[in-house]
């Protein structure tokens, strides 16, 4: 079983594997690809162009070729799963997706954390049409300057400002917390121990397509 993975950052290959192997994946079932130019490309447009998501559902479609299922792990891209998929006979799991649907279980106030300004719009679109079943209502936040704090490299200072924010949206009454990406996982562990874990995407995903490759 080959999972491909479509990455805009080089470090969630390793937040990946870690998802891997605590699902007891082989270590050798995931097939990963970078393409930060896109991520970097939806920025400087503002969002997700036709353009962009054409070139993005491209890459998903190569990659695909070579493995039994795609997992496309960047929410600002992530309309372009829905596009490739309509010409591909492998499952594509938009990884933002997996999570919401997920999530959509829960009952009670959800709070979805993001970081970046272009996930928004879509993170938000997936999370209430997911909770519609439920009736769970969703906040979807913002993290201010976290993203700034990313781009430099400070990993220790984005986790840390992640953790605050998962922690104060417990405190207002939160019954569930949500990473929206996938470099947010590690800010899990910084949490006091008296909160739950926030939700992230990558185990979400991975579960969505090895149950999609057994349904096939």
């Amino acid at each position: 079983m080959i999972i491909a993975c479509l990455h805009t950052a080089e470090s969630n290959i390793a937040i990946y594997e870690g998802a891997a192997k605590q699902l007891g994946l082989p270590t050798d079932c995931l097939l990963h690809h970078v393409r930060a130019d896109l991520l970097f490309a939806a920025e400087r447009a503002g969002g997700l162009t036709p353009e962009i998501e054409a070139e993005t559902a491209a890459v998903i479609l190569r990659l695909a070729q070579d493995a039994d299922a795609v997992v496309l792990n960047c929410s600002t891209l992530g309309p372009a799963a829905s596009l490739a998929a309509d010409r591909c006979e492998v499952p594509i799991v938009r990884a933002d997706c997996a999570l919401a649907e997920y999530v959509g279980k829960s009952c009670g106030k959800v709070t979805v954390l993001c970081t970046t300004e272009t996930t928004i719009a879509p993170t938000t679109e997936l999370f209430e049409e997911a909770a519609k079943t439920t009736g769970a209502e969703i906040d979807v936040r913002l993290i201010y300057g976290a993203w700034v704090l990313f781009r430099a490299g400070k990993q220790e200072a984005y986790l840390a400002g992640i953790a605050e924010a998962a922690e104060a949206a417990y405190r207002e009454g939160a019954k569930t917390v949500a990473f929206a990406q996938a470099s947010m996982t590690g800010a899990a562990a910084l949490l006091a121990d008296d909160y739950p874990r926030p939700l992230a995407s990558p185990t979400a995903a991975l579960q969505a397509a090895m149950t999609a490759i057994t349904a096939r």
